[in-house]
């Protein structure tokens, strides 16, 4: 006990704050961050800040999360500029802080509110929020929140009790955001269309081996979207990074995942996130996302400490930069109306590149294990160690399409499915009045399709491998087209093309177009096969060639059925066909 008021007098006076006496304090705080409040606190906290401060802070809802639990946001200004229209009007960056969407990562709930107290008693960034909204979700998975135990988090120190990862729906939000599977997702969305920051910042803790770095910023664009935009999300990236350095932090601009599991001599790979996750969503809409993460294994005063630096920073590059950073935003909002027709990347990677970096371990011992059976690392926390480590961070293109001069054409019958989805994330359509009748489209025809073996996050995803083909198509009333020429056409593409890394098709939602529905029977196709060579001589020729080219087709009697019974009038042409269309016309 002595021990325990001992390291929360030390941090309170590290801090500067004598905690117990501070108005608008946290649990943790006044616990010397061995604990963590509730979600009462949060609901508590985000209402006594509004009654404090009026001119200043907005207290409201955004949503209601399945368990039935208010979703809270508070948006915090010195400029008047408490909703999305006025903060519009004046033009004032939006800075979007987000915690807890891995509840047990909760270090920016009690970071954020400690910070929003200090910029508003004038003890930190003076001015700042003159400049700036910073519209703050202490906790995004709030029913995750109340699964609250020790435990939850066996990786990390601190503190000593947490919420789970995922929600009380056992979805992780944070593989949601192109998907918007949850209703605490389709909130969110909801306060990103109203509000559109300028900047988000995803607040986390990671896993991991153990180092002493003890925080990541990574994000984008640094290395996919517009172009120019990138300009801002390095200086964004960067400049925090510099200011960590200078703020008792070890920080890198890499995401610190061992290349090979439990193997430091593997170094790293960087690269660019999905859209399912935040930073991969965010440079979509042609804004900034920032991935903060703190390491796990430095206690939870170091890691909370370290994220209110870290938004801090944040806000008062923003602040500093915002006249540049918002003219490169609507720069890149223009340039993606323009991407009809020409080669977008659907997603990203590393080149064999290697570089080698200098990275500040512990002594370390690999030895074999009685208990798993194989080899195990051991740490030395007592022995800092300057690790020799090739990394990987040189980031290419992988898969590149070319965007439809036009748009995308959804059929009626999937007319309902596709426009939820777009409605979720903001995305221009229209509803098409009139049928049309052979009109000039574009087919995506699957030449396979990989289901997975299991289940993620409730889908079946699906591998797809073909091409778009020119063809003629009837288009009938209530049929959608969503044209490219918009400012989330990066968004539109990522949820509309097929071989998108989490597109639609991607998680699953088109797969019955992937399974063959009819079927000729065996006696039947070969009777048909026979009938087809004696009237067709090039057919014959064509299957005696594969079956003297192509051993594995040879061998294989279903494959010799097949390849006559998708050439017969019976074969379903709308197999492997993905239904969205695209098209060079504008409508």
């Amino acid at each position: 006990m002595r021990r325990t008021l001992l390291l929360a007098a030390l941090l309170a006076c590290s801090f500067g704050a004598t905690a117990a006496d501070t108005p608008l304090s946290t649990v943790s705080e006044r616990s010397g961050f061995t604990i963590t409040g509730r979600y009462d606190e949060v609901i508590a906290l985000c209402d006594a800040f509004a009654k404090a401060y009026p001119a200043s802070v907005r207290c409201f809802d955004f949503g209601t999360t399945p368990e039935g639990r208010p979703m809270k946001a508070m948006a915090v200004s010195t400029s008047g500029a408490l909703d999305a229209k006025t903060a519009r009007a004046k033009g004032l960056p939006v800075v979007l802080a987000q915690g807890g969407i891995h509840a047990g990562e909760i270090d920016g709930k009690d970071a954020g509110f400690w910070l929003i107290r200090d910029l508003l008693e004038g003890k930190v960034g003076k001015g700042v929020l003159d400049k700036t909204v910073l519209l703050f979700v202490p906790v995004f998975n709030v029913d995750g929140h109340e699964n609250f135990r020790a435990w939850n988090r066996p990786n990390q120190r601190g503190p000593e009790q947490m919420g789970f990862r995922v929600t009380g729906q056992r979805y992780n939000l944070n593989r949601d955001y192109v998907k918007a599977d949850t209703p605490e997702m389709q909130a969110l969305l909801g306060l990103v269309n109203a509000w559109d920051p300028l900047v988000e910042l995803d607040l986390h803790v990671t896993d991991g081996a153990k180092f002493q770095h003890d925080v990541s910023i990574t994000g984008e664009p640094t290395n996919s979207g517009d172009e120019a935009l990138r300009t801002a999300g390095r200086a964004l990236r960067d400049g925090m990074v510099a200011k960590l350095s200078t703020q008792g932090s070890l920080p890198v601009a890499f995401y610190p995942s061992l290349a090979t599991y439990d193997d430091p001599t593997s170094g790293f790979v960087h690269g660019v996130n999905t859209p399912r996750f935040s930073d991969g969503y965010y440079v979509l809409r042609n804004r900034l996302g920032i991935l903060v993460e703190t390491h796990s294994w430095k206690n939870y005063a170091h890691r909370v400490r370290t994220t209110y630096n870290a938004v801090l920073d944040a806000l008062e590059l923003t602040a500093a930069n915002a006249s540049q950073w918002q003219a490169l935003a609507h720069d890149a909002d223009q340039h993606a109306r323009k991407l009809g027709g020409q080669p977008v990347p659907l997603d990203y990677k590393a080149t064999d590149k290697v570089r080698m970096i200098d990275f500040l371990g512990y002594a370390y011992t690999r030895t074999p294990s009685d208990v798993s059976g194989t080899l195990m690392t051991h740490y030395d926390e007592t022995t800092p160690q300057v690790w020799k480590l090739p990394l990987r961070d040189e980031i290419v293109p992988n898969v590149i399409i070319t965007a439809p001069k036009g748009g995308y054409l959804v059929p009626q019958q999937y007319a309902v499915a596709v426009a939820k989805q777009l409605l979720i994330h903001g995305i221009d359509f229209r509803v098409l009045i009139n049928a049309t009748r052979g009109m000039q489209a574009q087919v995506f025809v699957a030449d396979s399709a990989k289901f997975a073996p299991n289940s993620v996050e409730g889908h079946q995803r699906v591998s797809l491998k073909g091409e778009w083909r020119n063809s003629t198509a009837d288009i009938a009333a209530g049929s959608l087209y969503v044209p490219i020429a918009q400012d989330k056409s990066r968004l539109v593409i990522n949820v509309l093309e097929p071989q998108a890394p989490d597109s639609m098709a991607a998680w699953g939602d088109f797969n019955n177009a992937f399974e063959q529905k009819e079927y000729m029977e065996p006696y039947v196709a070969e009777e048909q096969a026979r009938l087809m060579m004696a009237h067709d001589p090039a057919l014959k020729a064509a299957f005696e060639k594969k079956l003297r080219d192509d051993a594995d087709f040879a061998k294989d009697p279903s494959a010799r059925l097949d390849f006559f019974y998708r050439r017969h009038p019976a074969w379903d042409n709308g197999t492997n066909r993905y239904p969205v269309m695209r098209t060079d016309t504008v409508y």
